[in-house]
């Protein structure tokens, strides 16, 4: 009986996964999953940017407002019913970046968690705090989040740039996201401070003691990628007694949301499902593996994965609504179990 569960997330497709697990474990939809499983979260940190001196961390806080049904519906990202005055103000103060907008409710987030950081109280202590509100009420302690490290860890995008003497800038990945709409190519992604990162408190301990590890369909180089980049994190993956099953953000050709097509292209992988499953590799191959989904429309590429000795399967993987997320999960549980 699976009891504990352990997901490597980034922030929209992680947590739009997360409301469907969470979903099938309510309804019992996932054999074999306990009614009572306890779910523990390690979220990426490496997109975090600091704006007008407040602490962001837009993967954390996606998990934390869509799992305690604060999530604006549209956007996918920041509060519902979001207004935004305090962006206006700063605007006509000509103060930048006018391309990172806070919305009015998300401020307060920002506001308790960077006071929090000022006092000494570290990100994952943090995370916790706001936790209370938003997941709490909801999941009681059947849902953990933790962020993937207490360090500072920042992703940055080197792109063209023919004023620049080297011929190319490196601009922070919000910047190459939310202002450039991830619209040129990215030349090399850099994650600053991620080989001197320190796992944060529990998160080797979530892995090492789950019964299932999940790598859901988030970013696999600026999301999953980060999270295994963490020192040591990728090693006990490879030897938790837990079984470890991925499924692929790339349904066809190209990603279902985000930008895994650019950040794929930048480190020299081809965009496909069965790339992906093949970048992270097979437990048994160094990598970390056991099992694969990729969508039915990519089901000629599932014996390519098979041949690299993950088990791999063919499903729907259109995140439509939380029973068909539910059955994803289902599916990928069964393949490995």
């Amino acid at each position: 009986m699976i009891r504990d569960i352990t997901v490597l997330a980034g922030g929209t497709g992680g947590a739009r996964f997360l409301q469907g697990l969470l979903h099938g474990i309510e309804t019992g939809a996932l054999p074999g999953v306990a009614s009572d499983a306890v779910v523990t979260v390690v979220a990426n940190t490496a997109d975090d940017i600091w704006v007008h001196g407040l602490k962001v961390c837009p993967d954390l806080d996606t998990v934390m407002y869509t799992l305690g049904d604060g999530i604006d519906p549209v956007r996918r990202w920041g509060r519902r019913e979001e207004t935004w005055s305090v962006k206006a103000e700063l605007a006509e103060y000509g103060v930048e970046p006018t391309w990172f907008g806070l919305g009015d409710r998300d401020v307060a987030t920002h506001l308790v968690r960077t006071q929090m950081l000022d006092a000494g109280y570290p990100l994952s202590q943090v995370t916790t705090a706001l936790c209370r509100r938003w997941l709490t009420p909801r999941y009681g302690d059947r849902v953990r989040l933790l962020p993937m490290t207490d360090d500072r860890v920042e992703t940055h995008v080197a792109i063209a740039d023919e004023q620049s003497p080297s011929g190319r800038r490196v601009v922070h990945f919000q910047e190459y996201w939310v202002r450039l709409r991830a619209s040129v190519p990215a030349e090399t992604v850099v994650f600053v401070g991620l080989e001197q990162a320190t796992p944060g408190p529990g998160v080797l301990d979530a892995i090492t003691g789950a019964d299932l590890v999940v790598l859901p369909p988030s970013n696999p180089v600026v999301s999953v990628g980060t999270i295994l980049g963490v020192p040591d994190v990728r090693d006990v993956l490879r030897v938790t007694k837990a079984p470890v099953v991925g499924i692929s953000p790339i349904v066809g050709p190209s990603h279902v949301h985000g930008m895994a097509e650019q950040m794929l292209t930048s480190i020299g992988v081809e965009v496909s499902a069965a790339a992906v499953g093949l970048h992270y590799g097979a437990r048994s191959a160094a990598g970390v593996l056991d099992g694969w989904l990729v969508d039915e429309g990519d089901a000629d590429q599932v014996e390519r994965v098979r041949e690299s000795g993950v088990a791999c399967a063919a499903v729907p993987l259109m995140m439509t609504d939380h029973d068909a997320t539910a059955a994803m999960a289902a599916a990928a549980i069964g393949l490995v179990t």
